[in-house]
């Protein structure tokens, strides 16, 4: 049997967003598919993982909609499903900005100018470029483009404080890249409204990029949101970037900490993953609620939230090469 992985978005107002999250559980059940979609009123973010069949029902009946017919799927082959259980949310932002009013800024209304791969790849290294990577921490650690200016941020929604500190970049021309695209949309439309004139960004992502021209240039693997936890992206000239988080070995293994209160997104080679039996410390290994480590560090479901600040440095430095 062939199973298929979505991973898709679409900024596009949908009333009574609520009641549309319920139906499109249901709709989803009905295709036996699994994954994670958000529902808001701008619009859906969505990975979705089934039968080939039944997956392209799925991008079928979302394309009939006139709300969703401009949806740019990333269709990936899997071996078998990458989630476990089907879940849709209703959320206030399908990505959430950090702004304290979220309505500044509309991506249907202005972003970045869309690179397709192959002119991303082009305008990428010339003297007058910069390309900002607008993901969290353990996204770029585990890969990058080659000299790409990264932030020190948890989350997406540290972004807009971080805006000042790309000042000295404004004679630039911004290319702004993450996943799929969904954050550049927003990305892209906060820096527009900070006076920034010449913003990209490239269109469907990193994804999009390693299907369409290779994936060069890119260094690393890619962190995805489903129980792959990465994804190799250039075929090119691939090297691996990503450190041990333990002993420093290099490692392209990224895994959740197996103790549920901690559920760190860190590296991890193999030996150590097995010697801490899946935890990114000594203490989260004796930990009374800690998960059972099955080589993977992929679990099904967190109870407790991130408490990430023992690990991370809070310098708030840009990072770049």
């Amino acid at each position: 049997m062939k199973y298929q992985t979505l991973l898709y978005y679409c900024y596009s107002p949908i009333e009574n967003a609520e009641v549309f999250a319920a139906d499109h559980l249901k709709f989803c059940k009905s295709l036996n598919l699994v994954g994670r979609v958000i529902v808001a009123d701008e619009g859906l973010n969505g990975t979705i993982s089934g039968i080939k069949e039944a997956c392209e029902t799925y991008m079928q009946t979302l394309h009939a909609d006139p709300r969703f017919a401009k949806i740019d799927f990333k269709v990936d082959d899997v071996a078998e499903p990458t989630f476990v259980k089907m879940h849709v949310r209703y959320k206030s932002e399908i990505v959430h900005s950090g702004l304290r009013d979220p309505q500044m800024i509309d991506p249907n209304k202005q972003t970045g100018i869309h690179l397709e791969p192959k002119e991303f790849m082009e305008m990428k290294d010339r003297d007058d470029v910069i390309v900002l990577d607008v993901r969290s921490n353990y996204e770029h650690n585990l890969g990058k483009f080659k000299n790409a200016v990264t932030l020190d941020i948890e989350n997406f929604r540290d972004f807009p404080e971080m805006i000042n500190r790309l000042a000295s970049f404004k004679d630039k021309k911004i290319l702004t890249y993450c996943t799929g695209g969904i954050k550049c949309e927003k990305a892209s439309a906060l820096l527009l409204h900070e006076g920034f004139e010449n913003v990209y960004q490239l269109h469907g992502g990193i994804i999009k990029y390693g299907k369409e021209v290779g994936g060069k240039d890119f260094e690393g693997k890619c962190y995805v949101f489903d129980n792959r936890l990465s994804v190799d992206v250039n075929s090119v000239n691939p090297v691996v970037i990503s450190r041990c988080f333990n002993c420093g070995k290099e490692t392209p293994k990224m895994i959740n900490c197996a103790n549920p209160e901690c559920n760190e997104h860190f590296t991890q080679c193999d030996e150590c993953g097995w010697q801490l039996d899946g935890c990114c410390s000594e203490n989260c290994k004796s930990h009374p609620r800690k998960r059972v480590y099955d080589g993977t560090g992929y679990y099904v479901k967190v109870p407790q939230p991130v408490n990430a600040s023992a690990k991370k440095n809070k310098s708030g430095q840009l990072q770049a090469g």
